[in-house]
């Protein structure tokens, strides 16, 4: 008998125990996950394909139109700028591929560039900067600086924030080429994080697209270069990856990159017999008309070493280049702080009869090492790993 109450006694124990380990332990709250934690593989993209070696690509969400820009979260939700319908949504881990985003700004004039500071969501506009505070809590969009014109062209804002809380943000050409009439056009402006003290920190950048700083500090972007350059328009002028100086001059619309990335007059510049003296090197040459967009450097732990501190680029794709070229995602190694040229890296968008099925446009990188892929074309997100 006694023996029977010893088994039923430690029966009873050992349910308490199990009640208590799944209801009272506290795990990771709600919406958040932990630390290096991964969402569950997605299905694979509709389209075929090509990674390198052990890479695997899936799907994250079918319901993003236009997706553009992303950022991940302190609380790990990723938020993606819907450019043209004036939105920015958020994207909870573990959501279902299919279900709509929730949207959390609206009524804006083209979002598009987002960065976090602390938990304030800044967001890069048609005239400015943005600022929704305390996320996910907060719900009020508030406008820091309007400073910049609203051009028709090349208005797709991008938006970086140094560790020492300085806002940067590209504000683009208002035309192929032309001498412009508004000085903080075809510039990258910085500011201070609550909008002010707005100044040009470097010119004659047709299209400063692409915005991110290296684990140094140190400031890169993506330009899009000219288009209808004679008498090679197909492979000149280079697009650009260019280490981004303070008070730089990168030759718009005076002169135009070589393959070599060395500066030479444009032939059709509104300034007469226009000169190159002094004007900013380009630091990694790209295919021209390739429309590089969102660009990351990888410092996460999921992907091999030889990616440790190199740089992911979006290759949006031409529009005016036969044959047509882009549609990709490209990696630029770099060693010793000093980068290589570029390797392909997620490709196939752009299929062998020169037609596409999708167009990547921004990047960002996971809290558990994955790296996330826009494509405005199809409304998609998607996700590699490792």
């Amino acid at each position: 008998m006694m023996k029977r109450l010893s088994w039923i006694g430690i029966l009873i124990a050992a349910s308490w125990l199990a009640s208590c380990t799944s209801s009272s332990v506290p795990g990771p709250p709600t919406g958040q996950p932990a630390p290096g934690s991964s969402p569950t593989p997605g299905p694979a993209p509709p389209m075929a394909l090509n990674l390198q070696s052990g890479f695997k690509i899936t799907m994250i969400s079918t319901q993003v139109p236009g997706a553009r820009f992303m950022t991940f979260a302190p609380n790990g939700d990723l938020i993606v700028a819907e450019t043209g319908n004036g939105k920015v949504v958020a994207i909870k881990q573990g959501a279902p591929v299919d279900s709509t985003p929730t949207v959390i700004a609206s009524g804006l004039s083209l979002p598009h560039g987002l960065a976090f500071s602390g938990n304030d969501l800044y967001i890069a506009t048609w005239t400015g900067l943005s600022v929704l505070r305390n996320y996910p809590s907060g719900t009020t969009v508030q406008t820091l600086y309007s400073g910049l014109a609203q051009n028709s062209d090349h208005n797709r804002r991008a938006l970086a924030i140094s560790s020492n809380g300085t806002v940067f943000e590209s504000s683009g050409s208002d035309c192929n080429i032309c001498a412009e009439g508004d000085p903080k056009l075809a510039t990258v402006m910085t500011m201070d994080l609550n909008g002010q003290n707005a100044a040009i920190y470097a010119k004659g950048i047709r299209n400063g697209s692409g915005l991110t700083f290296d684990q140094s500090g140190q400031l890169w972007m993506t330009v899009n270069q000219r288009d209808d350059l004679t008498p090679d328009h197909t492979n000149l002028p280079v697009d650009e990856f260019d280490k981004l100086v303070s008070g730089g001059d990168y030759g718009w619309p005076q002169c135009y990159p070589d393959l070599n990335g060395d500066r030479q007059p444009n032939p059709d510049s509104p300034a007469p017999n226009p000169s190159c003296a002094g004007q900013v090197k380009t630091t990694v040459p790209l295919q021209a008309h390739s429309a590089p967009l969102g660009v990351t450097f990888y410092n996460g732990s999921m992907f091999p070493a030889s990616f440790k501190g190199g740089a992911f680029i979006a290759y949006h794709g031409s529009w005016d280049r036969q044959p047509p070229t882009g549609y990709k995602i490209v990696f630029v190694p770099f060693n010793g702080g000093v980068p290589a040229a570029p390797a392909d890296f997620v490709w196939g968008w752009l299929t062998t009869t020169g037609s596409y099925t999708g167009r990547p446009v921004g990047l960002a990188v996971a809290p558990d090492g994955s790296l996330y892929i826009s494509d405005d074309y199809n409304g998609y997100i998607y996700r590699v790993t490792y």
